[in-house]
């Protein structure tokens, strides 16, 4: 029996409380920031107040109401590759304070808890959970041994590089510029010198794919779709400078090396992976989402159905109705099974459980195809590929949007 608290809290504790939970919703919006208003408002009625919130994707401006005051603050969190250990943990959090099982005092000091807790596994095992986050990923762009081997090696350096920029603040404003140059230099040195082996980005994207911003592309795609213009736009043009950062890199590569730009054909191997590999390679890949992102041991398995579930259906309806069909319906199945297992208050969020198999959508690995395709000179294949990223990327928000409208709960205003 939920147990709703009438007392007006304080105004300075209840603006602290929200104004560090506006802040950790910001750094994990990078899935979206329309849950975020619901969220603190719900929290502040609860507590016996009133909070509006002003939103752009690394900002809010709060307004909280409480005893006949009111306070203005400014709240920033720059989304960022998240830890979803503390949005799991954020949930329950929530939950209790809706059900009036916490005052603003308790709220807040385990949000503290949430925040200062150390990361669930240590930097050794975050750097191999970029390496078979990677490795799960790559017979998806070249079903071929040589591609899973060159990835090991790509892949490692990348992670490398990543668990460095965690310590080191100015290699974190410049991370995908770095990775995808020295990535870049070193497939082109040592693995793209047979054409045989398929075109030189498809051999450096699975190390790259940590830090594409499919994400963020669907993402504001799916905010515009919801009518957030504001957020949608900005973060379109985040997604789109992190996108012609990691091109810049892998262009000072080619540039680096010496190799002619005409190199830079799409063009794959011929596949010599059987079937089962191709299948045991999600395992791989959830295993790695798991480590790379923080996310609780407890959710390998749930994760992993959701990742089958969406290849499945992706692979089902592309053979039925086209690429772009199939991605649409991938992602409403996707979202609305998310939304559905999300919904009692003990599961597992939304995000987390949508994060692994929105992956597998791939939707970001075509801009770089794209643009790198253009730089080769093939004017035709680059812009191709550039309107799959277009398509494809509106396919995915507006599947993920309907998904959530056939499923979703109800809002009380």
């Amino acid at each position: 029996m939920d147990q709703r608290r009438t007392t007006t809290p304080a105004l300075d504790e209840l603006t602290v409380f929200l104004a560090r939970l506006t802040g950790l919703l910001l750094r994990s919006s990078g899935e979206g920031a329309e849950l975020i208003e619901h969220s603190v408002r719900s929290a502040a009625r609860a507590l016996g107040g009133e909070a509006t919130l002003l939103l752009v994707p690394d900002a809010a401006a709060l307004t909280v109401t409480a005893g006949g005051g009111t306070r203005t603050v400014t709240v920033r969190g720059f989304p960022e590759v998240f830890r979803l250990d503390q949005v799991t943990a954020l949930k329950p959090l929530l939950t209790d304070v809706r059900a009036g099982r916490l005052d603003v005092a308790a709220a807040d000091r385990r949000l503290a808890g949430i925040e200062n807790a150390k990361a669930p596994y240590p930097w050794p095992l975050k750097l191999i959970g970029i390496v078979l986050f990677a490795l799960g990923f790559a017979p998806l762009m070249q079903p071929t041994w040589y591609e899973v081997g060159s990835t090991a090696v790509l892949a490692t350096i990348a992670a490398a590089l990543a668990v460095a920029a965690d310590r080191l603040p100015r290699l974190a404003k410049v991370l995908p510029l770095v990775v995808s140059t020295v990535v870049s230099v070193t497939a082109l040195e040592v693995f793209a010198r047979e054409p045989s082996h398929g075109g030189p980005v498809l051999l450096m994207l699975p190390a790259l794919f940590f830090f594409v911003p499919g994400d963020y592309l669907s993402a504001a795609a799916a905010e515009l779709a919801a009518g957030l213009i504001t957020t949608g736009a900005i973060r379109l043009v985040y997604a789109v400078f992190l996108l012609v950062q990691l091109y810049l890199g892998v262009m000072l590569g080619v540039f680096a090396t010496g190799t002619s730009t005409h190199a830079l054909w799409d063009i794959a191997a011929d596949s010599d992976m059987a079937r089962w590999a191709l299948f045991l390679g999600w395992i791989v890949f959830t295993f790695g989402t798991v480590l790379a992102f923080a996310v609780p041991r407890r959710l390998f398995w749930p994760l992993l159905v959701l990742v089958y579930l969406t290849v499945g259906v992706q692979s089902l309806f592309t053979k039925l109705v086209g690429e772009v069909g199939g991605t649409f319906v991938a992602a409403a199945v996707l979202s609305a099974a998310a939304t559905l297992t999300a919904r009692a208050d003990r599961r597992p969020p939304r995000l987390v459980l949508l994060l692994p198999a929105f992956f597998t959508l791939t939707v970001g690995s075509l801009g770089m195809r794209g643009l790198t395709t253009l730089a080769g000179g093939h004017v035709i294949e680059g812009f191709r590929d550039l309107l799959k990223l277009v398509t494809i990327g509106t396919a995915i928000a507006v599947g993920m949007v309907f998904g959530a409208a056939l499923t979703e709960r109800v809002r009380r205003p």
